[in-house]
């Protein structure tokens, strides 16, 4: 039982780790040619948002909302991206987890 709960710990604290190290990389995703843009850490935790003031016209709303949508999504793929080239160089380690 005790080798379960120090089993346990260990995944914590890797999680721990590596939720610190995701913290650190940033990503960009953008649309509409780069007028709107989403920057995300590696936790997909949205950072910052720029939006193009040539963009905020009542005509241009339904373009802003699918354009966050999409920037959102695209950082989210460049954070995928991201995690899967740690794991191949071999800086994200997951042993336990295996």
């Amino acid at each position: 039982m005790f080798n379960k709960l120090k089993q346990i710990k260990d995944l914590r604290e890797q999680a721990n780790q590596l939720k610190k190290m995701l913290a650190q990389e940033t990503v960009k995703g953008e649309a509409h040619g780069g007028k709107i843009i989403v920057i995300m850490d590696g936790n997909q935790e949205i950072t910052a948002v720029d939006i193009a003031s040539e963009l905020f016209t009542p005509d241009k709303k339904k373009d802003v909302e699918n354009g966050v949508r999409e920037a959102v999504q695209n950082a989210i793929r460049e954070v995928q991206k991201l995690m899967a080239k740690k794991m191949q160089q071999g800086e994200i380690n997951l042993p336990n987890l295996l």
